[in-house]
């Protein structure tokens, strides 16, 4: 088979990717790592609803640590923790409809 030169030009185009798109630019807000609970040495307890219910959104969504500048460690227990309260009916699964 042969090759000419118009059909190595498509293929050519076909293997190198256009990058015309504009990408939009994400703002990230940097919260500073000041765990609280590192600073008083305790841990996230599910019987302590209003020290729970700071780390969810008004979505009733469990907030990542990138929002709350909690450390991975009490992040996980922390959402364990909202889990375990949920589950006891002391925080909603849902948004409230008020």
């Amino acid at each position: 088979m042969k090759i000419s030169h118009f059909n190595l030009e498509f293929i050519e185009s076909m293997a190198k990717k256009k990058d015309n798109k504009k990408r939009r630019r994400q703002i990230e807000i940097v919260v500073p790592r000041n765990c609280p609970f590192c600073k008083s040495k305790t841990m996230p307890d599910y019987k302590e609803v209003d020290v729970l219910a700071r780390y969810m959104n008004d979505r009733a969504k469990v907030l990542g640590k990138s929002r709350t500048g909690i450390c991975a460690k009490h992040q996980r227990r922390i959402s364990l923790a909202i889990k375990r309260a949920r589950h006891l009916s002391l925080l909603p699964y849902t948004p409230s409809l008020d």
